[in-house]
């Protein structure tokens, strides 16, 4: 790797060929990849954040960065294919979930073939807890970054393109001389104040529009101290709560707003109100800067109190998801949702009398459930009226305790990741076949988004106001003419 000779101005341009120019000081090129969509998503496409602040802690050390947003600028493998050829990097770094893998392991095999001599390089949740089959499988992947990926490319980038010292990186999987080796576990970022913002000068930020809105992404936090049996979180980046400063968020909230536009901030964090004394600071400073943006959040039943969502509503928070996973109580037990029917129906009462469109979640299906459970869950639900919610199949994916619960029980699992999104059945439990527990879903929503519903929540979008009440009112609309049309 070559770091001493003059600096000089490249004309570099990001996915959608927008133009920017870049101050490099450092022959070594990485690509960062999200990988192409090979069928029709579901929900929103938001920014990748975890690439956007990769490439900002490389360009912070003089890297040449280049991130490949496939999905939003509808780039396919063979246009990546060209795109990876013409750039010539000496990285090829690329990220994955689990119903994405399969895209992720033939963006691999394209950057191998224009490639040759480039670090295939993969990380995400899937490849966190997949590694060894995926370098067992795939011979065009090199390496996989486990869990937080900021200080790991950036020490596979100084390595770059020898990588002699490999075996010391920490939070690596990779192969050698045929064998599979794992480092020690990378130790978590302490101070996350101190990484850079996510480098968004590299992607086609104007393209990611929701119903028109500018609606960015913003992560305060890392960390879940929970351990729910169907999630990874806590293994990904820790059971301890870390949060970023209260300045440090309302810095970069202006930051979106002033600097892309910004109209609406959806916060990623796990549990953001988590810390409730820091989660009033930020509300406190989103007021008193007058950072006037609806935002939205997901959090738990047991992590606010009255005080805290009547001054998030008047910080702007339009939008509050709540985990309740299900109506019945031994079912949340065996899903580790410390959580009790009480606080989860006052966290839902008390977020709607503060005007706030109010999402909840519930997981169908979890190993033991009945029909008769999963339907208290749901009308538990409907007794509740929350503005949406999501039923999501139990979903094993690699690393959660859900898919060991399963495979020990020996149920059948479907191999074809790409349906591993929610909204699909992945096992058959004999007890309560997934076809019923499929039906009443649909019936479920068949009923929830009625006329009425898009009454409900045109007058609190349109009337109130409230920028996510806008958004399900055409969701709704559209879901009631899919159906007629479908009937036809």
């Amino acid at each position: 790797m070559t770091t001493n000779y003059k600096i000089r101005m490249t004309n570099q341009s990001n996915n959608c060929g927008q133009h920017i120019m870049v101050m490099s000081t450092n022959k070594t090129k990485i690509a960062l990849v999200n990988t192409p969509l090979e069928a029709a998503t579901h929900h929103p496409l938001f920014p990748p954040l975890g690439l956007a602040y990769m490439a900002a802690v490389l360009e912070q050390n003089n890297f040449e960065v280049k991130i490949f947003d496939c999905p939003v600028c509808q780039i396919d493998h063979e246009k990546l294919k060209a795109e990876l050829n013409s750039f010539q990097p000496s990285i090829v770094g690329i990220g994955s979930m689990t119903p994405t893998i399969e895209s992720a392991l033939q963006s691999a095999r394209v950057a191998r073939e224009v490639c040759p001599d480039a670090k295939i390089v993969m990380g995400g949740p899937h490849a966190t807890f997949a590694d060894k089959q995926i370098l067992t499988d795939e011979k065009a992947v090199d390496i996989i970054v486990r869990g937080e990926g900021e200080e790991t490319i950036l020490e596979l980038a100084k390595q770059s393109p020898e990588l002699q010292k490999v075996n010391e990186i920490k939070g690596i999987t990779f192969r050698k001389y045929n064998q599979i080796i794992q480092t020690p576990n990378r130790p978590l970022i302490e101070d996350l104040d101190a990484l850079p913002r996510p480098a968004y000068k590299y992607l086609a930020i104007e393209k990611y529009k929701i119903t028109g809105r500018n609606l960015l992404p913003i992560m305060t936090s890392r960390g879940c101290p929970y351990a729910c049996s169907f999630c990874v979180a806590s293994q990904m980046f820790g059971a301890r709560f870390r949060g970023r400063s209260p300045k440090n968020v309302l810095d970069e909230l202006e930051w979106l707003r002033d600097e892309y536009g910004a109209e609406g901030v959806a916060f990623q964090d796990d549990t953001f109100t988590y810390d409730k004394k820091r989660a009033f600071e930020i509300c406190d400073g989103i007021i008193e800067r007058k950072i006037n943006l609806p935002w939205g959040c997901g959090t738990r039943a047991d992590a606010v109190t009255k005080e805290l969502i009547d001054k998030m509503s008047k910080a702007h928070c339009n939008e509050t998801m709540f985990g309740v996973e299900s109506g019945c109580q031994k079912m949340r037990d065996a899903l580790k949702k410390r959580v009790s029917t009480e606080q989860i129906e006052n966290a839902v009462k008390w977020a709607k009398e503060a005007g706030m469109f109010v999402t909840v979640s519930v997981i169908l299906g979890y190993p033991g459930e009945t029909k008769e459970m999963l339907q208290e869950s749901l009308d538990f639900v409907r007794r509740m009226e929350p503005d949406d919610v999501w039923l999501c199949h139990a979903t094993p994916y690699p690393g959660t305790g859900l898919r060991a619960l399963v495979e020990s029980n020996g149920w059948k699992m479907a191999d074809d990741w790409k349906i591993y999104n929610t909204m699909n059945p992945i096992y058959e439990d004999p007890a309560f076949p997934a076809k019923e527990i499929a039906q009443m879903r649909r019936d479920f929503y068949n009923k929830f988004y009625s006329p009425r519903y898009i009454v409900r929540q045109g007058v609190k979008g349109y009337v109130k106001g409230n920028l996510y009440s806008k958004m399900m009112a055409r969701t709704a609309a559209n879901y009631i003419l899919w159906r007629a049309k479908a009937r036809v």
